[in-house]
């Protein structure tokens, strides 16, 4: 059964009033593959274009979407984030990796804030290099992990 259907086959947010509040934590991953004339315009740890320094761009971007997931995906419950770290590097020369990490203490889990983040930092990188090519491909998002409330989860590439 989906959770997010009722007993009349309707869409519904999730009723959380009976569950108990815990320290729920995710963590979500995406890459952004980059060609060469943009790895061309990195110095030092970030790139740097016309539009201003990406990685820091895209690291507020991610951290404004997580904390407004609730405007973007039907059904997601608003929450008082505590905490949102969005890291960015360079895993070769033509790769960049976003690691999203979201915690909070509640009733409802945090994968899909993570998520978002991560993605939205992504597209951000894009948005900001795209003037020197439009052959920048966002790969695998996904999630990494959760902790709290039902059960945990591992990505199985994290065993």
């Amino acid at each position: 059964m989906f959770s997010h259907i009722d007993k009349n086959n309707q869409p519904t947010m999730v009723d959380v009033s009976d569950k108990q509040a815990s320290e729920r934590e995710a963590h979500a991953s995406a890459l952004v593959h980059l060609p060469s004339v943009v790895g061309d315009a990195i110095q030092g740890d970030d790139i740097h274009t016309k539009k201003g320094p990406v990685f820091q761009t895209a690291i507020i971007a991610g951290t404004m979407a997580a904390k407004r997931t609730y405007e973007l995906i039907p059904f997601c419950h608003p929450l008082g984030l505590e905490s949102c770290k969005i890291n960015i590097e360079m895993v070769n020369r033509g790769t960049a990796r976003i690691d999203c990490r979201v915690r909070i203490y509640h009733k409802t889990g945090v994968e899909m804030e993570a998520l978002t983040g991560a993605s939205v930092a992504a597209l951000t990188i894009y948005d900001m290099c795209k003037g020197l090519s439009h052959d920048i491909v966002i790969d695998e998002l996904k999630l990494e992990s959760k902790t709290g409330g039902k059960s945990d989860y591992k990505a199985a590439s994290n065993l």
